[in-house]
């Protein structure tokens, strides 16, 4: 069990490990946010929101940094040790017409937070929207698990997610916009074997909770598991991590993500609102007739 003593001396280092950043340019003319194809053109519309995705480099991150990107957004691409994946997302982002630029930073580690939420604003003048995406496993049984084991993965998929939160909130409180999108999992939700601590602080986050997405991650859990786990969804295959990226899209650029979710169900007397993003009621009698409809069947 780690010491409360090397627990301190970790922190420490932590703090003392300066971060990097890389800022990437086009060459010739400056391709302008109203230049991008978007879904319904509505990020083009806008003032090229700026976004910071942390754990962005792969998987479902990466996904979501190139789907920004493509929508008109200006991204922080954040990672933590694969610096060359994170230039290659950058450098796709630019390619379709966005501007990127990566971030080394280790999410439970505050300052590296702050310089990073610092280098957004440095680079753009503003933070528009927060990707919590970053996560780690550590998987172990319960009477096996390690102390640095469970206390590494809370670290970063929970205490990342405050401390990112945090930093970006205090920005965009002063702007009184922004939005927060926490990528969280069905883990935390349903629990897994040998994943008490990934489990623990999943269930922390209010957040977007993907099922089982083909990842980097979950190509490490072997044929056995991936199996039982296929017969557990009815697609009969896994997620993939751009169908997450959508919804993220969807809930980081698009006016309608701002709107009240009204959910009609028979185990309620009374409506169920679940409020993604809190904003106006523009346009709400279109959406609650639409999931009228769509729960009802007319």
């Amino acid at each position: 069990m780690a010491s409360t003593a090397s627990y301190s001396a970790a922190l420490a280092a932590c703090a003392s490990r300066p971060p990097q950043h890389h800022v990437r340019r086009r060459n010739g003319p400056v391709v302008r946010a109203t230049d991008a194809v978007t879904m319904d053109g509505w990020a083009a519309r806008l003032e090229a929101p700026v976004a910071v995705v942390t754990g962005a480099s792969r998987g479902i991150g990466r996904a979501i940094a190139l789907a920004l990107g493509k929508a008109g957004c200006k991204v922080v691409v954040n990672y933590a040790k694969s610096g060359m994946e994170a230039e290659e997302v950058c450098r796709e982002i630019e390619e379709s017409g966005g501007r990127a630029i990566s971030f080394s930073a280790d999410v439970s580690c505050e300052a590296e937070v702050e310089s990073m939420m610092r280098a957004a604003i440095d680079a753009w003048g503003t933070l528009d929207v927060l990707v919590n995406n970053a996560g780690i496993t550590r998987d172990a049984l319960l009477m096996r698990m390690k102390r640095t084991q469970w206390q590494e993965v809370v670290d970063v998929n929970l205490t990342g997610v405050y401390f990112c939160a945090q930093a970006a909130a205090t920005v965009m409180m002063k702007r009184k916009k922004g939005r927060i999108i926490n990528i969280a999992s069905v883990s935390g939700i349903i629990g897994n074997v040998g994943q008490a601590n990934y489990c623990a602080a999943k269930a922390g986050v209010n957040a977007v909770a993907p099922g089982w997405v083909a990842s980097d991650m979950t190509a490490k859990l072997g044929e056995d598991v991936e199996l039982k786990a296929l017969e557990t969804i009815p697609l009969g295959r896994f997620g993939k991590p751009e169908e997450v990226a959508g919804l993220v899209e969807f809930l980081a650029v698009h006016p309608a993500a701002s709107l009240p979710l009204i959910f009609y169900t028979s185990k309620f007397k009374h409506p169920v609102t679940l409020t993604l993003v809190s904003s106006v009621r523009h346009r709400v009698t279109e959406l609650e007739h639409t999931l009228r409809e769509i729960v009802t069947g007319g």
